[in-house]
């Protein structure tokens, strides 16, 4: 896989590129902005979603998707979960049968509760895939800090290849056979980051954070093993891993954006003239809808979801978990 197609031109898109290109391959990278496309192509940068970082001249960028696959081996799904059907629709006809894809983006569609695979395959049922995930901030991967990152995908080689294409010194990727694990583990972090940045913003502590995030992990591993996924998947990077990272920094957008939330502001505001989405906004209503079709007790993101989507307010939620019966671990 010396030639990938990058299909997204946000921040994490970019820091694939950049990624693919240290690991030796030439990343050709679709973007719907034509700025964007100019700014990479012209004087190697994203100014408008990945700035001060200057991108290597071997990577190139076009608003033709069909430019963007011709000749690749392997295409990198980057769009936003939300978007992913209208692109891969549009994306489909240009694939040569077979091509690899991975995916890339965290989320679960809100229309159909499937997640980005299962999206894929429906369009594109021959093309053999695999998901990347794990505790991954864009900006730190493009500087280069250490990164360790989960491929998951039922068909080994095919993981192996990607992890060839991607792999450096300081970007370490581990093969995961559990593609289902990975997708419900990065959807839902997103949902549970936005949980404890209200937790932050409301100054109820440390310890309510923690003990969140605890029981954020429970739920994650009860919905994905109704999903066909396996609870030890949520140890590991693409779980736990992620879980982490994005419960506790305030470079992440969806923990930002509940802190946000918690100290009072409104939820149209905080996202008034972003250009990044925040993907658990929308996977909140998923997740709750995925969780009561499935039978699964998601308190959490059902929270959450009603603070995003009904205007509930957030002092009567915070109250409706603490009131939940007392039960075993």
């Amino acid at each position: 896989m010396k030639r990938l197609a990058i299909i997204g031109g946000g921040a994490w898109g970019t820091a694939l590129a950049i990624v693919a290109r240290r690991a030796g391959s030439l990343p050709v990278l679709w973007a719907r902005d034509p700025d964007v496309v100019d700014a990479i192509n012209e004087r190697h940068e994203n100014p408008v979603f990945l700035p001060q970082v200057t991108l290597d001249p071997g990577i190139t960028a076009t608003t033709d998707i069909d430019a963007a696959v011709a000749g690749a081996q392997a295409a990198l799904l980057v769009v936003p979960a939300q978007f992913l059907r209208d692109v891969i629709e549009r994306l489909g006809p240009h694939l040569r049968r077979g091509m690899p894809v991975l995916h890339c983006a965290k989320g679960i569609e809100t229309d159909t509760l499937n997640t980005m695979s299962e999206v894929a395959a429906e369009i594109i049922p021959d093309a053999p895939s695999a998901v990347l995930s794990g505790p991954t901030f864009a900006g730190e991967v493009a500087r280069n800090l250490p990164t360790a990152v989960t491929i998951a995908s039922h068909d080994e080689p095919l993981g192996r290849a990607f992890m060839a294409a991607l792999g450096s010194g300081r970007f370490r990727p581990y093969l995961s056979d559990d593609p289902i694990g990975a997708e419900i583990g990065g959807a839902v972090k997103n949902v549970l980051a936005i949980a404890c940045g209200v937790v932050s913003g409301r100054g109820l502590g440390d310890n309510a954070r923690s003990a969140l995030i605890t029981r954020g992990l429970a739920e994650m591993v009860r919905l994905g093993v109704a999903k066909g996924g396996r609870a030890e998947t949520f140890r590991g990077l693409s779980g736990l891993g992620d879980l982490v990272l994005t419960c506790s920094a305030a470079q992440s957008r969806n923990y930002a954006l509940g802190l946000a939330l918690g100290r009072g502001e409104t939820l149209s505001a905080v996202l008034h003239g972003r250009r990044s989405i925040v993907e658990g906004v929308a996977t909140a209503a998923a997740v709750a809808r995925l969780g009561l079709r499935l039978g699964i007790e998601m308190p959490i993101s059902e929270v959450v979801d009603a603070l995003l989507h009904r205007g509930e307010p957030i002092d009567a939620m915070i109250d409706l978990l603490l009131r939940r019966p007392y039960r075993t671990e």
